[in-house]
C-alpha cells in the first residue's frame, strides 16, 4: 500500500513539473530567494542531490526527514564564503527522542557585510554611510520512523529579512519523506520547501517626508506589494552502486530533480566514495542551473567528529568554499 502511495506521489510530482515547465519562466517573482541557498556541506559537494541521500542535520535543508537518521544526538556547524563576500553560517542540533521520534533545531544566518549606502541626493555614496542585509531562518524539525523503511518529517521555519531599516518576516513549512523501496537498494526521497503565505516588506525605510498639509506628522509610508516565497519541490533517488554500509569501500550515487516555482526545473547529480565510513571523497554537478556547475569536496570522520569541505564552480561568477564540522554523541 505504501509503495502505491509513493508511486501516485511520483506521478503527481511529474505532472506538476511538466505543467510548470510549459509555462513562462517566472524569474524574479518570489521574495526571500536566499531560502534556496544550500546549507549542507555534504549536499553542496554532491551537486545538491540530497533529498534521498541526506543524513542528519546536514541534510535537513533538503529534506526534514533526514533528521530521522540520527542515532543519538548531533551538533552541526558550517560556514560558507559565498559570492560577493557574503557570509553564510549554519548552526544545528538534532536528537533522537525515542525509537521512532526525532527533533532538530536549525539556524541559518546570512550577512552581506557592509554595503555603501546611496540615495537620490548622494548616488555615489560620498557620505560613507553603510548598511547591511541580514537574513535569518530558524527551523524547528520533527521527524518520525513510520516503518522500518519509511521516514517522514516536517519543519516550521521563522524567516526574517532586513535591509537597512526595511524588514520582512513570516512563517513557512517544509515537508518531506525518505522511503527505502526495497527494489535494488533504491531509496526515494521527496520534499516540498517554503510553503507559506505571501510576504511584504515594512519598516522605517519606506517612510517619506511630505508637507504637514498632506499628513499630520509630515510622514507617509509607501505600501509594498506582496510576493510569494520560493516554494520548491524535490524528487530524488539514491543507490549504493558499489559496496554497502557494512563494507570498507562504498560508492553512493544520487540524483535530484529540483523545481522551484520561480525557475525552470534543474537537476543535481552526486557521487560519494566512502572508505571505512571514515574518509569521504565527493563530486557533483548541477544541470540546467543558471550559474552553478560542477562541485567537489570531501570529509574525514574520527571518533564521532566529522569535518567536511565543499567547493562549487559558479561559472562566470567566482567559486565558493564551504566548511562544516559535526559531532555525534
Amino acid at each position: 500500500m505504501k509503495t502505491i502511495i509513493h508511486i501516485i506521489a511520483i506521478l503527481y510530482f511529474s505532472t506538476l513539473v511538466y505543467a510548470e515547465n510549459t509555462a513562462v519562466t517566472k524569474v524574479a517573482t518570489s521574495a526571500a530567494n536566499w531560502l534556496k541557498l544550500e546549507s549542507g556541506v555534504r549536499g553542496i559537494s554532491m551537486g545538491g542531490s540530497q533529498v534521498a541521500s541526506g543524513r542528519g542535520m546536514n541534510g535537513v535543508h533538503y529534506n526534514p526527514a533526514s533528521v530521522a537518521f540520527i542515532k543519538g544526538s548531533e551538533v552541526f556547524y558550517s560556514k560558507s564564503s559565498y559570492l560577493a563576500d557574503i557570509s553564510l553560517n549554519t548552526l544545528a542540533y538534532g536528537t533522537r527522542l525515542s525509537t521512532t521520534d526525532y527533533f532538530g533545531v536549525h539556524l541559518f544566518y546570512l550577512n552581506s557585510g557592509p554595503l555603501l549606502r546611496t540615495t537620490e541626493a548622494d548616488p555615489n555614496g560620498e557620505s560613507g554611510e553603510t548598511f547591511s542585509v541580514l537574513n535569518i531562518s530558524i527551523r524547528l524539525t520533527y521527524a518520525r520512523h513510520l516503518t522500518d523503511r519509511l521516514r517522514v518529517g516536517g519543519s516550521l521555519k521563522y524567516i526574517r529579512e532586513q535591509i537597512f531599516t526595511t524588514r520582512m518576516q513570516s512563517f513557512v513549512f517544509d515537508l518531506g519523506s525518505n522511503f527505502d523501496t526495497g527494489i535494488f537498494g533504491i531509496i526515494l526521497g521527496m520534499s516540498v520547501s517554503n510553503f507559506g503565505p505571501d510576504v511584504q516588506f515594512q519598516g522605517e525605510g519606506l517612510e517619506v517626508s511630505v508637507s504637514d498639509t498632506t499628513a499630520r506628522d509630515g510622514q507617509l509610508a509607501k505600501i509594498t506589494k506582496k510576493f510569494p516565497v520560493p516554494l520548491t519541490f524535490r524528487l530524488g533517488l539514491q543507490k549504493d552502486i558499489w559496496g554497502t554500509e557494512e563494507t570498507t569501500h562504498r560508492i553512493t550515487a544520487s540524483v535530484d530533480a529540483i523545481n522551484p516555482i520561480d525557475y525552470t526545473m534543474f537537476y543535481g547529480l552526486g557521487l560519494e566514495y566512502s572508505w571505512g565510513d571514515m574518509a569521504f571523497i565527493r563530486a557533483g554537478s548541477r544541470l540546467g542551473h543558471d550559474t552553478a556547475r560542477e562541485s567537489f569536496g570531501g570529509g574525514l570522520k574520527i571518533r564521532g567528529i566529522m569535518v567536511d569541505y565543499a567547493y562549487v564552480n559558479f561559472s562566470e561568477l567566482i567559486g565558493t568554499h564551504q566548511f562544516g564540522i559535526s559531532l555525534d554523541f
